[in-house]
C-alpha cells in the first residue's frame, strides 16, 4: 500500500509515521519538504505531489491549528483548513485513493452538556472551527473515499502540550488559575495514530465504513480538573512545584477573554467509531499519566 502523509512533523504527523509503516510505504512530507511538495499553502504543488506519487492513502495530519490568529489571518486559515483538503479529495477521487483527514469539536457550537454525535447540527463559533468545517464540506462534496475524525483537546510528548504549560507555571508563580468551565477529554496523538491505521486497514477492506466519525480518549474533564491531575501525577513523582495540586485556582471562560471564541461543550460521542471498528477507547487518565512519564523522566 503507498500511503501519502503530509503533515509529518506535528504531534499527530509524527506518531503517524511509526503507526502507519506497518501497512506499506509512507510518504511523509511537511511544508519544508523538498522532493515532493507538502506544503498546504500551495495548491498546484499538492495536486503535483499526489499525481506523481499515486498513492492508495492520503493522510492529511497538517493544519492551521493557532485558533486565535485565525481570526486575524481568515484567508490563510481557510487556505490550509479548507482549500487544501479540498485539492487532496479531488486528486483521491481521480486515483480511486482513500483521504483520511483530521477535524475537531470546534464545529459544533459548543452548547449543552450531551456528548456531540457525528449528526448533530453544526455551528462553529470561530475562523479556526469554521474553516475546518468546510474543509469537511469540501472533502463529501469531493466524492472521494474518505473518513474525517473529528477529535478535541489533542496532546503529545513530542512539543508544547497544556500539560507542559501547567507544570512550568505551577514551578514559576506563586499562583495558578486555570478555566474551569470547559469540558473536553485530553487526547494523545499516539492513539490517534493507533486508531487511524487500525481504521485504514478496516475501511480499504469495507468501503461501507466510509464516513464521518468523533475519536476522542474516554471520560471527560475541564481544564482545571486537567491541570490538578497534571500536577497530582508530578508531585507523586517528586516534582518541586510553587503551586501544588490542590492550589490551583477555578476561573470561568469570561474571566479570560481570547479573540477567538471557545467552546464550552467539546464532549464527544464516540459510540459509531467504537462499534464499526471494534475498539475500546481508553480513559484519559491512562494516556496523560504516560505522556507525563516520559516527559518527567527526560
Amino acid at each position: 500500500m503507498r500511503i501519502l502523509l503530509l503533515g509529518k512533523n506535528g504531534q499527530v504527523g509524527w506518531e503517524l509515521q511509526r503507526s502507519l509503516a506497518p501497512l506499506g510505504q509512507v510518504l511523509a512530507l511537511d511544508a519544508k519538504s523538498r522532493d515532493y511538495c507538502g506544503d498546504l499553502n500551495d495548491l498546484q504543488g499538492l495536486a503535483a505531489t499526489v499525481q506523481r506519487f499515486a498513492p492508495e492513502v492520503i493522510v492529511n495530519a497538517a493544519a492551521y491549528t493557532a485558533v486565535d490568529k485565525a481570526e486575524s489571518e481568515p484567508d490563510q486559515a481557510l487556505r490550509i483548513n479548507a482549500e487544501a483538503p479540498a485539492v487532496l479529495a479531488t486528486e483521491a477521487r481521480k486515483l480511486n485513493a482513500l483521504l483520511l483527514h483530521y477535524s475537531t469539536d470546534y464545529v459544533f457550537d459548543g452548547k449543552g452538556n450531551a456528548p456531540w454525535q457525528e449528526s448533530d447540527p453544526v455551528g462553529p463559533l470561530s475562523v479556526y472551527g469554521a474553516t475546518k468545517l468546510q474543509g469537511e464540506q469540501a472533502i463529501q462534496d469531493a466524492g472521494c473515499a474518505h473518513l474525517i475524525l473529528r477529535t478535541s483537546w489533542v496532546y503529545a510528548a513530542r512539543g508544547n502540550n497544556f500539560a507542559k504549560t501547567m507544570l512550568r507555571l505551577a514551578a514559576e508563580r506563586d499562583s495558578l488559575n486555570v478555566i474551569d468551565d470547559q469540558f473536553g477529554a485530553p487526547t494523545g496523538a499516539d492513539l490517534l495514530a493507533d486508531v487511524t491505521a487500525h481504521a485504514i486497514r478496516a475501511a480499504r477492506l469495507n468501503p461501507q465504513l466510509h464516513g464521518i466519525y468523533h475519536l476522542a480518549a474516554a471520560g471527560e474533564t475541564t481544564w482545571h480538573r486537567y491541570a490538578r491531575f497534571v500536577l497530582e501525577q508530578a508531585q507523586a513523582a517528586g516534582v518541586v512545584l510553587k503551586v501544588p495540586s490542590a492550589a490551583v485556582g477555578a476561573i470561568t471562560t469570561a474571566a479570560y477573554p481570547t479573540p477567538a471564541k471557545r467552546p464550552g461543550n467539546s464532549r464527544l460521542n464516540t459510540q459509531k467509531l467504537q462499534n464499526a471498528f471494534s475498539l475500546r477507547l481508553p480513559d484519559w487518565q491512562d494516556g496523560v499519566a504516560r505522556m507525563l512519564k516520559e516527559i518527567l523522566e527526560k
